[in-house]
C-alpha cells in the first residue's frame, strides 16, 4: 500500500469509527443515566413496601439482610411531602406518616445493595459497548478497504501507463546522449552555444527520467542496511568533476539505516546535485552526521519559502521542473524518513533523520 493509500486509509477508518464510536459511547451513557433512574426508583418503592409490612404486620423475613432500619420520629411540621426521598452518601432515607400526630416513620436504606447494581449495570453497559466497539472496528476496516478498491485501480492504471512511458523514453534519450557525445568530439561544435542547450535539457530530461523511475518502485522497495556516507562521497565524487569551483567538505561519521538502495541514493542526488547548482562561485557544500541525522548545508541565498520547496507545483527557478524536492519528499515519506530545510542569509541545510 502506497504512502498516500495508507494516509487516505486511515482517515476514513479514523472518522468512521471515531463517529460510531462517539454514538456508542453517548447512547450507552444516556441508558446507564436512564436504568440508575429506574434503580432509585425500585429503591424508594422498596422503602415503601418495608414501611407497608411494618405497619400492617406483615412478613418482614425478605427484610431481615441488616439493609433496612426504622425508627419512628416527631417531626413539629404536620405535614411532609409524600415525594420526600433524601440520597446522602452511605444511605438513602423516607418519611412516612403513622396514625399519631406528629409521629413518622424513618426507613433508612444502606446504598451497598444500591451501588452493587450500579457496578453490575456499569460492567454490563462496558462490556457491551466494547463488543460493539470492536465489531464496528472491523466494519470500519471492510469498508475503509472496500472504498480504497476504486483509488487502487486508477493508481494501478495510472502507474502501469506511467512506467511504459518511462520505458519507452528511455531509448530515445539514450540515443540523444550517444549523438551528443559524438557531436562534441567534433571541434565545430564544442563551443556550439545552441548544442550545449540542448545538452543541458537532455540532461535535465535524463534526471526526470531516473527520478520518475525510482519513484515508481516504491510499491517493491527492497530494504536493507545502508551506509550513507559511503553514498554521499560517491555523489560528491561525481559532483566535484561537474562543478570544480565548490569545496566539498565531508564529516561523515559511520551512519547506516534500513533503506532502498537506489531510492536513498536519488534522494541524496537530487539534494546534493541542488546545492551545486544554486551555490555560489567558489562557494562550498558541507556534508556531517549528528546522531541519527544527515546535514547537507550549502552555500548560498537565503530560500525564500523553505515549507513550500517540497511542493510540486513550487519552484524559484524559471529553468527548473521542481520535481526533484517534490521526488525528495515522497521517497522520504515511503521509507520514513523526515525532512526539514533550515535557511540562513548565507547558506541552507538540509536535515535528513531515519528512525532506524
Amino acid at each position: 500500500m502506497h504512502h498516500h493509500e495508507k494516509r487516505a486509509f486511515l482517515k476514513f477508518f479514523i472518522i468512521y469509527f471515531v463517529s460510531v464510536a462517539l454514538l456508542i459511547l453517548i447512547a450507552g451513557f444516556f441508558y446507564y443515566i436512564q436504568i440508575q433512574n429506574h434503580i432509585l426508583k425500585a429503591e424508594e418503592f422498596s422503602m415503601l413496601e418495608y414501611g407497608r409490612h411494618l405497619k400492617q404486620h406483615l412478613s418482614m423475613d425478605k427484610y431481615r439482610n441488616g439493609a433496612y432500619s426504622h425508627k419512628f420520629v416527631k417531626k413539629e411540621k404536620k405535614h411532609i411531602d409524600i415525594r420526600n426521598f433524601t440520597i446522602s452518601d452511605k444511605s438513602f432515607m423516607k418519611y412516612m406518616p403513622t396514625q399519631k400526630p406528629y409521629y413518622y416513620l424513618q426507613i433508612v436504606k444502606k446504598k451497598k445493595i444500591f451501588k452493587q447494581k450500579l457496578f453490575e449495570l456499569k460492567v454490563r453497559i462496558l462490556g457491551v459497548q466494547f463488543v460493539l466497539l470492536l465489531l464496528f472496528a472491523f466494519i470500519s476496516y471492510f469498508l475503509a478497504r472496500n472504498a480504497l478498491k476504486p483509488l487502487q485501480e486508477s493508481i494501478a492504471t495510472l502507474d502501469k501507463f506511467a512506467k511504459d512511458l518511462i520505458h519507452d523514453l528511455n531509448t530515445p534519450v539514450t540515443s540523444i546522449k550517444l549523438n551528443m557525445k559524438l557531436l562534441e568530439k567534433k571541434e565545430e561544435c564544442r563551443d556550439n552555444a545552441p548544442l550545449q542547450r540542448v545538452k543541458k535539457s537532455v540532461e535535465t530530461i535524463s534526471e526526470l527520467h531516473k527520478n520518475l523511475t525510482i519513484l515508481l518502485q516504491e510499491e517493491t522497495f527492497q530494504i536493507e542496511q545502508i551506509n550513507l556516507c559511503k553514498i554521499t562521497q560517491e555523489i560528491c565524487q561525481t559532483q566535484e568533476q561537474l562543478y570544480p569551483n565548490i569545496y566539498f567538505m565531508q564529516e561523515c561519521a559511520n551512519l547506516t539505516a534500513k533503506l532502498n538502495a537506489d531510492a536513498i541514493k536519488q534522494i541524496l542526488q537530487n539534494i546534493i546535485s541542488n546545492a551545486c547548482k544554486y551555490n555560489i562561485k567558489n562557494g562550498y557544500i558541507k556534508i556531517y552526521t549528528l546522531e541519527k541525522s544527515l546535514y547537507i548545508q550549502n552555500s548560498g541565498t537565503k530560500i525564500v519559502n523553505p515549507k513550500k520547496i517540497f511542493e510540486r507545483s513550487y519552484s524559484s527557478d524559471k529553468c527548473s521542473s521542481g520535481i526533484g524536492l517534490d521526488i525528495v519528499n515522497r521517497l522520504a515519506m515511503a521509507m520514513n524518513i523526515e525532512v526539514k530545510v533550515e535557511s540562513e542569509e548565507e547558506s541552507n541545510t538540509f536535515i535528513l533523520k531515519f528512525s532506524a
